[in-house]
Order: structure tokens, then sequence, then C-alpha cells
């Protein structure tokens, strides 16, 4: 097995989800021009703790910081770009265009992130044939000719709770293995689906309880 393999095998959950905060970190100092970085310039640049950084970086990267100067920023974001995905471009499908699933169809980061989502599907008739940012919108009844077509396995659920399970029933029979849920409820799905709940309401309560906690403390 490979070296890489076998460190993927031993990130943990928490670990993998601050991945991306590194990923972008990079990218900004890159773009300065900055060639070399320490974990403890990228702890106190993301006001995280430099032991855990130091860590998460040897969790990930094959090669070991220089003394006094730090790990290269290009091959450290090679490395991350590997690990998360981000070079392997792969393909969603979205259901639901209302106001989030526009504002998601329009979001162009996807695509530097490795995610393209090339259509959207509604099943109000009057946004058939319409386009988001060039992406065209589809009828629901085509939707499971276009995932066995072309092999999508990522479905975006972005429709109010009452439709949620309904909408993830026909992706699951579509072929469709990974789904991101936007709506606020819980999916039941079979082992073998994948998924990953967005709950932007109880996000919000649980800032709203941090800042309130916080202000109790000052």
């Amino acid at each position: 097995m490979a070296e890489h393999d076998i460190r993927s095998m031993i990130v943990m959950k928490s670990t993998l989800s601050r991945m991306p905060l590194y990923y972008t970190y990079l990218c900004s100092l890159q773009k300065e021009g900055t060639q070399y970085v320490s974990s403890a310039r990228i702890a106190q640049g993301l006001n995280m703790n430099p032991v855990l950084v130091r860590k998460d970086l040897a969790c990930l990267s094959s090669v070991s910081g220089r003394p006094r100067v730090g790990f290269e920023v290009d091959t450290l974001l090679k490395e991350l770009e590997e690990y998360l995905g981000y070079n392997n471009t792969d393909q969603a499908i979205l259901v639901g265009v209302g106001s989030l699933g526009r504002l998601i169809l329009s979001n162009k980061e996807f695509d530097t992130l490795g995610m393209h989502i090339p259509v959207g599907f509604d099943k109000d008739p009057h946004l058939a044939g319409l386009q988001v940012e060039g992406k065209y919108i589809l009828p629901m009844n085509k939707m499971e000719s276009y995932v066995r077509r072309t092999g999508i396995r990522i479905g975006i659920i972005t429709v109010p709770a009452g439709e949620a399970q309904g909408v993830c029933d026909q992706m699951v029979r579509c072929g469709i293995r990974a789904i991101w849920n936007f709506a606020f409820t819980l999916l039941n799905v079979p082992p073998t689906v994948l998924v990953k709940n967005e709950n932007l309401p109880m996000s919000l309560a649980l800032l709203s309880h941090q800042l309130e906690k916080n202000q109790r403390k000052k």
C-alpha cells in the first residue's frame, strides 16, 4: 500500500475538516508569492493551536518542514489538492432551483475545488429550459436518464424539508451514491449511500448560543 494511502487511512474526521482551511490559507500565501511557510505561521494566520497544525500536517505531508524555513507552499498545496480530491474534477446534480439552489449553481468556486455542477433539476415546469450562469434547469422526469447517461454519483438537495426524502429516493434509484443535503430534515438512505447534512438553522442557533456564552464570560 502506498505511503500516502496509509496516511489517508489514519487521518481523523476532525483533521479532515480542517484541511480545506489550510488549503484556502496556503492559496492566499501562494498568490502573495510566499515560497515557504511554517506550521506556526499557518496557526497564527488561522488562529489555531500550533501543536494541532503540526500534527495535522504530519498526517498529510510526505516531507518534513525545513528547520527555520518551514514547508514549501507549492508542495503542500499539491498534497492537499491530492488528498482532498481538488485535482480530480467530479460532477454533481442539484435538485431544487430556488434561492439557495441558484446560489450554489452560480458559485464558480466549486469548479476550483474539483466539483462541477452542470445542471439543476426542478419540479416547476416554468423553470424548465432556463439557465443559471449557463447551466440549464431540467424537469424532474429527465433526472434518471441524465444520471444514468453521465454516470454522475453526487446529488445536492436544496428542496423544502417535506420534499427531501422523495427527492433522495429518486436519486438513489438513479444511482447517486453521495448526497449533500441542505433540506432541514434527516434522510433515510441505504448503507451504501453517503449523506452530508447542512442544517443551516441549527448552525445559526449554535452560533447565537456561542455568542451569548462569550458575552456572559465578558
